[in-house]
């Protein structure tokens, strides 16, 4: 069997009404005006005759999906295809991709624009002009689509987190300095990754969480050492902004607080952030050398494991890693050579994909409108497994390029890589010794 590598996608962006369109971003081709006004056409046909057009696949393995938002933004997804067609598939996986990138890009837009200005449209070219300054970000979740980020969150819609060595100097560090900036929400990031964060920023919805941390990993790309952007929440607050303040600690390691009027970004830079983090520098380089990684030193991996997802279902939390690729000039070249790095990646997410659209289940978000919900339907859940009378807690596939085992408990998911040479058999003991270990070592 093999997973299907992925193609191109292009984002468009109308209005729902008139079809106007607003932007596309995605491939370098974009598409002729004539096919995004037919992409448009049919959907609104569809829903003149009281049918709500969802998604559809083309001949040659493309496939496209519709979302319409606040009744005034239409986002469409279309995705070319992958170069190599999964057998026995269906198209549930590639939905699952182009469904939750429509919803974090909507997510998005509200974020750094607000949910009145989407959902007004009072003046469509102004928007056009206001919508560049999500380019940034959504580039971001396209990418991430396509494979190309060792980021998981915008898929799984579970926070991307990295685990420190030493979480509690850390976590009192962070606590005092958000307590010091007239907020409750703050979060330290190391590496794009969640080391740590207040209580009350884990009460963010899941979402919210992960595009913060979208945001956060744009801003520090941007070069400056601090910054101050307004943001609005798509669920707790669309309609009303709060100041994202966001400074660097080292290269590599931000923290970012929520915060109202108050403290000014001067004053916060000034006598804050050494204050609070200048005695917790080797503190935040021992979590700078966790690197990629994810996990600290005290867990030991098997040799045997490519890469991991492991998912904590209770805290919407997640830790992924691939291990980097090492041959042995003195060995001969092996008939099963072992997938790159940017593959691994792009495998788990693909894995993760299958699973969830056949066996474990997956978490959507709260708070969906009927038509949002008639939107997604239950195409996400492949045929076969809507006749289970129960709920599967292993899965394993073998694929052209390595083995995969998905292991389920009431806490935790788990997707794991193998190389080919590892036995079928032993799959799941590898993988309960590997869930063992980092949850024994690391609580989480």
């Amino acid at each position: 069997m093999m997973l299907q590598q992925a193609g191109s996608v292009q984002l468009l962006c109308l209005t729902a009404n008139s079809g106007v369109p607003l932007f596309t971003r995605g491939a370098s081709k974009q598409l002729p005006f004539s096919i995004i006004g037919s992409l448009n056409g049919v959907h609104m046909f569809g829903a003149g005759q009281g049918v709500v057009l969802a998604g559809c696949e083309t001949d040659r393995g493309g496939r496209m999906v519709w979302r319409v938002f606040q009744d005034s933004v239409m986002l469409i997804a279309v995705s070319s295809g992958g170069q190599a067609q999964q057998e026995g598939g269906g198209a549930g996986e590639e939905d699952l991709h182009l469904r939750r990138l429509l919803e974090n890009v909507w997510n998005c837009m509200v974020l750094v624009l607000g949910q009145d200005e989407l959902a007004s449209l009072r003046n469509v070219e102004r928007l056009k002009r206001d919508l560049r300054s999500c380019y940034r970000l959504i580039d971001q979740l396209l990418e991430g689509v396509q494979g190309q980020e060792g980021i998981m969150g915008d898929l799984t819609h579970c926070a991307d987190c990295l685990l420190p060595p030493n979480a509690t100097l850390l976590q009192e560090g962070l606590d005092g300095f958000t307590q010091a900036a007239d907020s409750e929400f703050g979060c330290l990031m190391v590496h794009g990754r969640i080391a740590t964060a207040t209580e009350k920023w884990w009460r963010l919805a899941p979402q919210e969480v992960v595009l913060l941390s979208v945001l956060a990993r744009s801003l520090s790309l941007s070069g400056s050492a601090s910054c101050d952007t307004p943001v609005f929440l798509p669920q707790g607050s669309p309609t009303v902004a709060h100041r994202l303040l966001r400074f660097q600690l080292l290269p590599g390691a931000d923290v970012c607080v929520l915060c109202g009027p108050s403290p000014t970004l001067h004053r916060s830079e000034s006598e804050l952030v050494g204050c609070f983090w200048s005695p917790l520098l080797e503190a935040l380089r021992g979590s700078l050398a966790v690197g990629e990684r994810c996990l600290p030193g005290s867990v030991t991996l098997r040799p045997d494991v490519l890469a991991l997802l492991l998912i904590n279902r209770e805290s919407r939390r997640s830790v992924s890693c691939v291990k980097a690729i090492i041959t042995n000039p003195n060995h001969p070249p092996s008939d099963h050579p072992l997938p790159s790095k940017a593959r691994c990646w792009e495998l788990l997410r693909l894995f993760y994909t299958f699973t969830t659209t056949r066996y474990f289940p997956l978490e959507e978000s709260p708070a969906l409108t009927p038509g949002e919900k008639a939107q997604r339907g239950d195409s996400l859940r492949e045929d076969f497994a809507l006749g289970f009378s129960h709920q599967p807690l292993q899965c394993y596939l073998v694929t052209e390029e390595c083995k995969c085992f998905g292991l389920q408990t009431a806490q935790h998911q788990l997707y794991l890589l193998t190389p080919l040479s590892v036995p079928t058999f032993a799959l799941r003991s590898v993988a309960t010794q590997t869930l063992s270990a980092i949850t024994l070592a690391t609580g989480f």
